[in-house]
């Protein structure tokens, strides 16, 4: 597209109005909460007249979404949530900034699960976000709205955020490319803190040239991030070929033979290990029997995070305040009450319990210890392995309003997703076929800390191999 725009034979005018066009076509799939309609036009604009100069930066053109978690100065910013009714940002989140110093555009912000507290964008204060293939069934969440911007043509890429799978989870049901980069890779800065240990800026696209893309503008170190990493970033689209080394693949059998596993979604990622092997590649059936606690210790530490940075919601400074209180207490309890959603208080209070006195050893410090042994018997597969495989997902999507009266079934989403985040570790998922239902399958690979550029490499050469 870009080598259009440098040759005239397109302008960036007619890119923004055609995403315009499809947004406004297609609103019923509640993706976008606002559309920059004025200023994605103005900003074309001036991209038109840079490309005639040839000064352009590297992601001139390309229009972008943004999860409704991620700052931009003077526009709203809810986190989908009522308790945030009428904030306006009053900064840019840094991995923004860089997005529109490289002549991004961006076009609009996008829905999802309240806080990113969800696995199918049922929890928006917005409503649910529908998916693009089949509008009686979720997108995943939390990061819903961006996965189907990506999936429905409304943009060429999207930021979102995976504290537990909340870009991968969509992406796999969206039958779109995400990337959850290493913890640390991009900047936190500018967006709403879930749980902070756990909490990554990923990105969606239809191909991995555009995340590589991205992802080698928006990573990096960043002085308003204390926890960033100071690693170099490489140039990620420069490896993006047919890999000339033979790689060692493993696949955790206790993935592929659970029982929770959708068939079609077993045959996907068995064919694509034997294509695998087919094509010289090492592929061999790993045991890792801590795989059953990523969610207990996920669950534990994250809830405790969220309910420590939710507290600064309390209708003092800002958002939301209740009418109905009667003195500071009483403001607290009831703008807390009102304003945020069920999923939201379960979190908070959950988090709440395992930080009280009495289970904070029980509960916090043991979930702790446990997360510390999965990343070491992690590490300890990448001392021999190149990559993982396993499914995204144990299901494809499913039916909007099939798991919410039943939490543990809803959470039970991410068993396949959460091990990257616990751990830290890059992962991304891409799209492995379909189900008997049209509906699409996601295969997730995950790599060593900071391997993003050979983990985009091998995706690449993932969704190539036939």
């Amino acid at each position: 597209m870009q080598d259009a725009l440098l040759h005239g034979t397109i302008s960036c005018t007619q890119v923004v109005q055609h995403y315009l066009a499809n947004i406004h076509a297609q609103q019923h799939l509640n993706a976008f909460l606002s559309i920059y309609e004025e200023e994605a036009l103005a900003h074309a604009a001036r991209l038109d007249a840079k490309f005639k100069s040839g000064s352009v930066g590297k992601l001139a053109g390309m229009v972008v979404g943004i999860k409704d978690v991620l700052a931009y100065k003077e526009h709203p910013l809810q986190s989908s949530s009522k308790i945030l009714a009428g904030f306006t940002s009053p900064y840019t989140a840094t991995a923004v900034q860089r997005l529109l110093d490289e002549d991004a555009i961006i076009i609009g912000r996008q829905n999802c699960d309240e806080f990113a507290m969800g696995s199918s964008n049922e929890n928006s204060a917005f409503g649910p976000v529908l998916n693009a293939l089949d509008n009686t069934r979720v997108p995943g969440g939390s990061s819903g709205g961006s996965a189907v911007a990506v999936q429905a043509d409304l943009c060429h890429v999207s930021l979102g955020s995976d504290t537990g799978g909340s870009v991968r989870q969509p992406a796999a049901f969206c039958g779109v490319v995400g990337l959850k980069p290493s913890y640390s890779r991009i900047s936190r800065h500018g967006l709403v803190a879930f749980g902070s240990s756990f909490d990554c800026i990923g990105i969606f696209g239809k191909n991995v040239e555009d995340v590589a893309l991205v992802l080698e503008v928006i990573a990096g170190a960043d002085d308003m991030d204390s926890t960033v990493s100071q690693q170099l970033v490489p140039a990620y689209t420069t490896a993006l070929q047919a890999p000339s080394e033979k790689y060692k693949v493993a696949y955790i059998r206790e993935t592929i033979e659970s029982e929770v596993l959708q068939p079609e979604i077993k045959e996907s990622l068995e064919a694509k290990l034997q294509q695998l092997r087919q094509a010289g590649h090492t592929v061999e059936a790993i045991d890792f029997p801590m795989l059953e606690y990523c969610l207990p210790a996920y669950y534990i530490l994250s809830t405790a995070e969220a309910s420590s940075n939710l507290s600064r919601f309390d209708g003092v400074r800002f958002g939301h305040r209740s009418n109905k209180s009667t003195d500071l207490t009483s403001l607290y309890k009831k703008t807390r009450s009102e304003g945020f959603g069920s999923e939201v208080k379960r979190r908070i209070l959950l988090g709440t319990f395992v930080l009280s006195a009495s289970y904070y050893d029980a509960y916090y410090t043991q979930a702790q210890k446990v997360r510390r042994m999965i990343r070491d018997k992690t590490k300890e597969i990448f001392a021999t392995y190149d990559f993982v495989l396993m499914p995204t997902t144990p299901t494809t999507a499913f039916k909007i309003g099939e798991h919410t009266t039943n939490p543990l079934e809803m959470y039970l989403a991410d068993i396949y997703s959460v091990h990257a985040n616990v751990v830290g570790i890059p992962g991304i998922s891409v799209p492995c076929g379909i189900d008997q239902q049209g509906l699409p399958i996601g295969l997730q690979v995950i790599a060593d800390d900071f391997e993003e550029m050979k983990l985009l490499a091998f995706a690449d050469h993932l969704m190539k191999l036939k």
